[in-house]
């Protein structure tokens, strides 16, 4: 049936239809703006061989735009309420696939072989909860997976952080670990009511494009990014203070490093380039 998935009324009807009621606890505020669904597919789908991973796939809004321009498109949605309404709503695309589960407890590498062996290329999109933003980027990159892109809408304040330059005052350590994997860039941006529920805050659109070989060496990538989360723990204290207070490293060991690199020994982690971290944490270890 095709449903107006932009409409309220629609929606409300819908979901009424099948007792469905939004969850606060998995931050749930569906895309219903008629315009940034499209914009999104598109950025994302080169050509019908492309493969698409949702992570979320609500009622199917961003879904549906998905269907009409990707070769194969496997939503992984956790809320089993949901998949009557899916069921209902993306019932027309036969290259839909609906994956049931969390995607921080599937085995993703199987999954991507299992369902996108006939794709030339197979990239993840996602409209993400605040609260999950993080652990699902950062699991995505460090799984290694078959990836090319990531396109995920987030909060503009996340989104800032993750494209935020190394060396910046906006850089955390999320931003360090996009940019070991991959170049982030903020797309466009999204306002509150393009939801439903209206969120308090306004979101933007990022792409993590991966790199097709490392561009960074290190011996232990775990290590390293421990290594990376102590140094912005405590973003007001000099890295000096924060590596030793946190991983237990000497202090003269850190300054002698710091200084190896003709770093002051009162520079803070926000004050870091890329290549510097790598060198740090090649002399520290």
């Amino acid at each position: 049936m095709n449903y107006n998935l932009c409409d309220i009324k629609t929606i409300e009807s819908l979901l009424k239809k099948h007792g469905f009621t939004f969850s606060k606890a998995l931050g749930q505020n569906f895309l219903i703006d008629e315009k940034v669904c499209p914009k999104m597919a598109e950025l994302l789908c080169a050509n019908s061989k492309t493969g698409v991973l949702e992570i979320g796939a609500g009622i199917g809004v961003l879904t549906k735009e998905l269907c009409k321009r990707a070769g194969k498109v496997c939503a992984v949605e956790l809320d089993r309420r949901l998949y009557p309404v899916l069921s209902e709503t993306l019932g027309d695309y036969d290259n839909f696939e609906l994956v049931e589960g969390d995607i921080m407890k599937l085995d993703l590498k199987a999954l991507l072989e299992e369902k996108f062996s006939s794709c030339n290329s197979v990239k993840v999109c996602a409209n993400l909860p605040y609260y999950i933003t993080s652990p699902v980027i950062m699991l995505l990159l460090e799984s290694r997976l078959p990836i090319s892109e990531i396109e995920v809408m987030v909060q503009k304040e996340a989104a800032d952080r993750l494209c935020a330059e190394i060396g910046t005052r906006e850089a955390g350590a999320v931003s360090v670990a996009v940019n070991y994997f991959g170049k982030a860039e903020k797309l466009f941006e999204v306002g509150r009511e393009s939801f439903m529920p209206s969120p308090k805050v306004d979101s933007a659109v990022i792409k993590i494009t991966l790199y097709s070989e490392p561009r960074y060496s290190v011996d232990d990538e775990k290590r390293f990014f421990t290594f990376i989360r102590a140094a912005f723990a405590q973003r007001r204290k000099t890295l000096v203070n924060s590596l030793s207070s946190s991983l237990g490293i000497p202090k003269g060991k850190i300054t002698e490093a710091l200084k190896n690199e003709g770093l002051s020994a009162s520079v803070r982690a926000e004050n870091i380039t890329m290549e510097e971290f790598v060198r740090l944490y090649g002399l520290l270890y």
